[in-house]
């Protein structure tokens, strides 16, 4: 074949594809090594404008879900977590032998401890059953087509099996209603679809005591379950084989108050278990104890019968009463990883709003766990007290502030069990606290200022400056320290305004708190003093409405103008900085640091015209100088230079602590008259809401009175008695007994 002409390869250079691919390829080349400074120039500077837009709206977006996002959302809480499924049941216990009941126990815990071994072995094992039962129905199939004879005597034989199997099931039923027919043992009916009475309790509680029969145990926890939930929702469905129904009240608190002050000891007894201290026990096995597979039906029951009562009865004194038991049986939770997170969540519920005792027996549930099981327990706690802390600072009422003092010291007190995790929860939550504060730094955007000068953030804040100040000394947190300084004083500069004096006040006393339990100097003196450039020079205002600074983030508009906005003010710089003072007045630089408020002081008193202000500033004045020349003294004295750094903290050691000195008993007078102001202040409010539920229960009663008058007067003869206007569980128990 000879060469092609002249059009032909024109016409294969322009259409043919390997040159068109050839050609594409060289284009691109070219085109790269053509590109121009300047074009590359503009390229770069349109990548950067691109990132810059990109890092401003993930900025943007970042700014929006710290504004967006609540203060406990940075610990989640998955509930689906290593502690086991809570899905079985809580029903009556299996009356009958004790061998077939030993048998069944035996049964669930074999396939309770082969299961979490064996899941992966089990899935291949069905796998292979359900292939091997594929092939069987194919090769069923083809027979079936093949031989109809042999189809039908299939289905003439699983009519014959029906009928045998109907007969043997109408044999057992028979059979199972004469067993149903109570047996007696001691006198004493143990078969379920009974109605409990008093003497039966009776009888019941003396067999276990004196003979420690289990049958009777098992009876009286069957009684304890249906005390525990009588008038609850669940009962009103009634299983006659298995109901147990209350005769009276009588019946009840004798068994409740039993099982609850014996079933420990009982339980112990049966176990030969001696110690009932938790900590003790904490290595305990349970499942090596010879008894542990008959017992461990009935101590179940136990726990979660207790459990149900304290998630639904409402009087103090059984809450506090089964709290106080059943944190006596915490040992037996161990081997019930399901009611460890149903325990840990009602005794947070009741820590947070009961009161008093209730709160205090919680807690100690609460700590006890997070203590004595495993690790795991210690997030759980922690994470759900901070939770239920958070979401009760809302809003802070004088009533309620004791309270959530509590529960700040029982949050600190929950942390030190495991400073290690508790410093790494510490530090993620002050991260978002510092990121929240520069959000509103920044931006001053109404909604992240607002987030700021919230009870929340600074209930938090609160609880990590006691944190660390109690724990310091056990445990490296002075990075934390650091960080919780630094949003202390940035959320002082942020509140600068008169209107905010009580969110300044709680920095200062934050700040004040933390450099006296860690001994670092921490310099407040010029913010506390700047409270003195308020306008608060002349005698014009009127006196105001109560309000103290403890209940409150920052006062109303026209309270600024009250006189007592100027003596809080007045008496908030005093008390602020004899604090401060109090706490470096036997250092050896004390005349150093006292010199500039002492001129700002003096500059002050010249001022102002009030006379009161006058003798509380002169007062203060004379103090400081007074100890400024005590320390002077001593200091011209020493033989040391201000290098010897030993010798310098030493310096009036023994005067420090025996706290003789005119400006420590000074420094103890304002804070007495401080303290005595705030109980008088919290008292009115206590003696206010205790007026508002007398009248409450006057209102409740006149309202009942009205009612029952109303109903007996116009249909006395339609209808007798009286109506009912109790709601809730207790008005169900009532109605239940009166049925």
């Amino acid at each position: 074949m000879g060469k092609l002409g002249k059009k032909a390869r024109k016409f294969s250079k322009k259409n043919l594809q390997s040159v068109l691919r050839r050609n594409r390829k060289l284009n691109s080349k070219f085109n790269k090594k053509k590109t121009s400074k300047r074009g590359g120039q503009e390229d770069t500077a349109k990548e950067k404008k691109k990132d810059a837009i990109e890092l401003s709206d993930a900025r943007n977006t970042e700014a929006e879900y710290i504004e967006d996002n609540p203060l406990d959302a940075i610990f989640s809480e998955d509930d689906s977590d290593v502690f086991g499924d809570d899905s079985d049941s809580d029903g009556y216990l299996s009356e009958g032998s004790s061998r077939l009941h030993l048998a069944h126990s035996e049964n669930e815990n074999s396939q309770e401890g082969n299961f979490g071994s064996s899941s992966s072995a089990l899935s291949v094992q069905n796998s292979e059953i359900q292939l091997e039962l594929v092939k069987k129905t194919k090769k069923l199939d083809k027979l079936k087509e093949k031989d109809p004879d042999f189809s039908n005597f299939l289905k003439s034989y699983h009519k014959g099996s029906e009928q045998l199997r109907n007969k043997v099931y109408a044999d057992e039923d028979e059979i199972s209603d004469e067993d149903m027919q109570p047996d007696n043992v001691g006198g004493v009916n143990f078969n379920g679809g009974k109605l409990l009475t008093t003497s039966a309790i009776d009888s019941w509680c003396q067999l276990v005591r004196e003979q420690q029969s289990v049958p009777a145990l098992t009876s009286l926890l069957n009684g304890y379950r249906a005390a525990c939930h009588y008038g609850a929702e669940s009962t009103r469905v009634i299983d006659a084989d298995s109901c147990h129904g209350i005769q009276n009240s009588e019946t009840f608190c004798k068994t409740l108050i039993f099982m609850l002050n014996e079933a420990d000891n009982i339980f112990r007894g049966l176990m030969g278990m001696s110690s009932s201290n938790p900590k003790k026990e904490k290595n305990l096995d349970l499942t090596k104890n010879s008894k542990w597979n008959t017992l461990k039906p009935l101590i179940k029951s136990y726990l979660r019968s207790t459990l149900f009562l304290l998630n639904e009865v409402n009087d103090s004194e059984i809450l506090a009463f089964s709290l106080a038991r059943i944190r006596a049986s915490m040992t037996f939770f161990v081997a019930f990883p399901s009611l460890i997170r149903r325990l840990i969540k009602i005794a947070v519920h009741l820590w947070a709003t009961g009161r008093g005792t209730i709160s205090s027996l919680s807690f100690l549930i609460i700590r006890d766990v997070a203590s004595v099981f495993r690790s795991d327990c210690f997030d759980t706690c922690f994470v759900n007290t901070y939770k239920s802390f958070i979401g009760h600072c809302q809003f802070l009422e004088p009533v309620l502030f004791q309270h959530i003092q509590f529960l700040r010291n029982s949050c600190v007190e929950l942390c030190s069990v495991d400073l290690q995790k508790a410093s790494r929860k510490a530090s993620m939550s002050i991260q978002q606290l510092a990121k929240i504060l520069k959000q509103g730094l920044l931006t001053k955007k109404k909604e992240a200022v607002k987030k700021i000068c919230s009870w929340q953030y600074t209930s938090c804040i609160d609880l990590w400056v006691m944190f660390i100040s109690a724990n310091i000394h056990d445990y490296d947190l002075h990075p934390l320290l650091f960080t919780i300084i630094q949003i202390i004083n940035g959320v002082a500069v942020l509140f600068s305004g008169p209107r905010y004096l009580p969110l300044r006040i709680k920095c200062i006393q934050w700040l004040n708190h933390l450099s006296s339990s860690t001994g670092i100097f921490i310099p407040v003196a010029s913010m506390v003093l700047d409270i003195l450039e308020y306008k608060i020079g002349k005698d014009v205002g009127k006196p105001g409405k109560d309000t103290n600074i403890l209940c409150s983030v920052k006062f109303p508009k026209h309270w600024l103008k009250s006189r007592n906005f100027q003596e809080q003010c007045v008496l908030s710089v005093i008390e602020l900085l004899a604090a401060h003072f109090a706490q470096w007045s036997h250092h050896i630089s004390f005349p150093d640091l006292a010199t500039i408020p002492l001129v700002r002081l003096r500059k002050f008193h010249e001022i102002t015209t009030i006379e009161s202000f006058k003798r509380i500033v002169k007062r203060f004045i004379d103090q400081v100088e007074q100890n400024i020349e005590f320390v002077r003294k001593k200091r011209d004295e020493v033989p040391f230079s201000p290098k010897d750094q030993q010798s310098v903290e030493s310096f009036l050691q023994l005067e420090k602590h025996s706290g003789n000195t005119s400006f420590t008993q000074y420094y103890k007078s304002i804070m007495d008259k401080a303290a005595s102001r705030n109980l008088a202040f919290f008292e009115k409010f206590s003696e206010a809401e205790g007026i508002t539920k007398k009248a409450q229960k006057k209102i409740k009663q006149s309202q009942k009175e009205r009612v029952t008058e109303g109903v007996n007067g116009r249909h006395s003869g339609k209808r007798k008695g009286t109506v009912s206007v109790d709601g809730g569980q207790e008005g169900k128990m009532r109605r239940k007994e009166k049925s």
